[in-house]
């Protein structure tokens, strides 16, 4: 037993030292040395309910203020109802060991309820799938403090979100990572319209992988996207770069407009009102409903099979900067 208890108190001073925990989480080595040598000599005993686990002076030893540890007990009662009596601490003390103090804890099951019904061992699982994708230390901590629903999401859906990127959209393993720290809801999103957006960057208005990532393309949703580059090319400030990227104005980067707030984006780059922007997007919302663009214009066909498609011309249409396109395939 003295061997293990000295195992315990080793495995988990590397793990609090790889996770760069603050000096609050420094102060709970001690209690979690307790909890895991607890948990190996309860094994060895007789199975008994483990509701004990979660109490408000657990909570207060591992750190948490009186008024936090009362969230957190009046959260998992909520989630779990009946169940809340067999709570099992671990997925606290996955994120605690990860290096996240009591307060981002708090305001993390705040913004996602439903992480208190997950499993301590299936939460650490994710975690280190996003390590395994290259979140170093410090984005992990930040991706799930602003986006902890991605401890929910199951590893194998955010690989294949991944993959996607890579294959369907040829962003590189780095450009992944910058997505996953900067729009991490990604991975929850239909793959259709990732690929719709990306497409639409790409073909439409003449914008390269690495350009999407430095404006944060798939933090903004696709009506925003095409309303704000629709209204530049609309009034003169955008073109359409020809086959060879080349276009008779300066564009402007997207990673300047995109994101800038409105009045800055109407001052220094549409030149424009807000009455008039108004306008327009309403104008452009009514021409959606009516024609149905997204689901007309990116139907694949079927069956085409014979030999090797080149690059697919698009064509943009209509009068107001449509974000429609004619798919035509180019003949040998």
């Amino acid at each position: 037993m003295q061997a293990v208890r000295w195992s315990l108190r080793a495995s988990t001073r590397l793990a609090v030292k790889s996770a760069g925990l603050t000096e609050q989480n420094a102060r709970q080595l001690p209690f979690l040395n307790r909890m895991l040598y607890s948990r190996v000599r309860d094994s060895r005993a007789p199975a008994q309910p483990h509701g004990r686990e979660l109490s408000s002076r657990t909570l207060l030893d591992l750190g948490f203020t009186e008024t936090q540890a009362e969230s957190v007990c009046e959260g998992v009662i909520k989630a779990l109802g009946k169940r809340s009596d067999s709570y099992d601490i671990s997925t606290i003390m996955a994120l605690l060991v990860l290096g996240l103090n009591s307060s981002s804890i708090v305001k993390i099951f705040d913004k996602s309820p439903g992480l208190y019904t997950e499993k301590g061992p299936v939460v650490q699982q994710r975690i280190q799938n996003l390590s395994k994708l290259g979140l170093v230390e410090g984005c992990i901590q930040r991706v799930i403090s602003h986006y902890p629903q991605i401890l929910i999401i199951p590893a194998k859906n955010v690989s294949t979100a991944v993959q996607f990127l890579k294959t369907k959209c040829l962003f590189t393993s780095q450009h992944v990572r910058e997505i996953l720290r900067d729009s991490p809801q990604v991975v929850e999103e239909d793959l259709n319209d990732v690929e719709y957006k990306f497409q639409y960057a790409y073909f439409r208005m003449g914008v390269k992988q690495p350009d999407m990532v430095k404006a944060r393309l798939f933090k903004v949703d696709m009506e925003e996207l095409r309303c704000r580059h629709c209204f530049l090319e609309r009034r003169g400030f955008y073109q359409t770069p020809d086959k060879k990227g080349q276009t008779l104005i300066v564009n402007p980067k997207l990673k300047d407009f995109l994101t800038a707030p409105e009045d800055v984006y109407l001052a220094q780059f549409a030149k424009a009102t807000k009455e008039e922007l108004d306008v327009f997007r309403s104008l452009l919302a009514r021409e959606d409903k009516d024609e149905g663009i997204k689901e007309e214009y990116w139907r694949i066909e079927e069956g085409e099979s014979e030999g090797e498609e080149d690059m697919i011309d698009f064509q943009g249409r209509g009068n107001m900067g449509s974000s429609g396109y004619e798919k035509r395939r180019r003949k040998r």
